[in-house]
């Protein structure tokens, strides 16, 4: 009996220690649980941090893209076809990586593709950027050209027309020296007998005929050969004499009517040239003036005076 008690007395104690053992092993086995949680939940909120950190990032960069892109096409500068095709596929490719970011949470491999994508824009954004600013500087350089072309051409046209100019102000002066003029002019008023002999007589009653007597001094630019003479005898009330076969033509830029005309072969020899004119009416007193024309310029001037 008494054996017996002290083997009760014995297994309690040993009993107590197991159940300490066990609720030290359940107490270390929640604690480690509860440190694997905690570790677990920390590497995903920092798995969450880092995506959305890396999801900001990239919105960032594709608004850098996109700015870049509008500041290149405000530029004034006209855009191949080639470029415009790339200008269309990067704000496509941009608007296809902002919906992806928009999704909410980026798996990993989402977000290693969005970073690859966004590199790449990268690339292509600067290449479109350089070849944009090529182009600017291609049609800088060409605007400069025409500039400078049309400078040389305004330049070249001036210089043309100066010299036309000049030509024309050397063809007129030529024309106006190469033009006759009268040296001395001697005008006799004749009367007309029935034998055919000429008499000089001043008396308008008697007279029928004039006749003009001039010299043309040296001239080597004048033209030797037939040149008309046009003849303008103005009457003493101041009326221009005509006749059935008088006709028109133009000297000093003018148009005028002329009394006679006839033609001498200039030989720029000294030569004296006689015209002469039978007046169809009858001459009247008082002081007549004869004007004498040729290469389209006044080439003399005299008068004579009957009673």
């Amino acid at each position: 009996m008494i054996e017996n008690m002290e083997d009760q007395q014995d297994r309690a104690p040993k009993k107590n220690s197991n159940v300490i053992y066990f609720l030290i092993v359940v107490i270390l086995a929640l604690v480690g649980s509860d440190i694997y949680l905690l570790v677990t939940k920390s590497k995903t909120d920092n798995v969450i941090v880092y995506q959305n950190d890396e999801k900001t990032r990239l919105q960032t960069e594709l608004d850098s893209l996109e700015t870049q892109i509008e500041q290149v096409n405000m530029g004034k500068t006209q855009m191949s076809a080639v470029l415009q095709a790339k200008n269309d596929s990067l704000k496509v490719k941009i608007k296809e990586l902002r919906k992806q970011l928009d999704k909410g949470k980026l798996t990993a491999e989402d977000l290693k593709k969005a970073q690859e994508d966004v590199k790449q824009l990268r690339y292509f954004v600067t290449k479109y950027t350089a070849d944009i600013d090529e182009l600017k500087k291609q049609n800088e350089s060409l605007t400069t050209e025409r500039d400078t072309l049309k400078n040389n051409l305004a330049t070249v046209a001036q210089k043309a027309t100066t010299l036309e100019k000049q030509n024309a102000d050397l063809g007129t002066k030529v024309q106006i020296a190469s033009a006759l003029k009268t040296g001395s002019i001697n005008i006799a008023t004749l009367k007309l007998k029935s034998s055919g002999k000429e008499v000089e007589k001043n008396r308008a009653a008697v007279t029928k005929k004039i006749k003009i007597d001039f010299t043309i001094p040296g001239n080597a630019v004048a033209e030797k050969r037939l040149h008309d003479v046009y003849v303008r005898i103005i009457d003493p009330t101041g009326n221009l004499i005509t006749q059935t076969d008088s006709g028109k033509f133009e000297a000093d830029g003018q148009e005028f009517q002329y009394t006679f005309k006839a033609a001498i072969d200039f030989k720029d020899d000294g030569s004296v040239y006689s015209l002469d004119w039978v007046n169809p009416g009858t001459f009247q007193k008082g002081a007549y003036t004869v004007l004498l024309y040729a290469d389209g310029y006044t080439m003399g001037k005299s008068s004579f005076t009957l009673k």
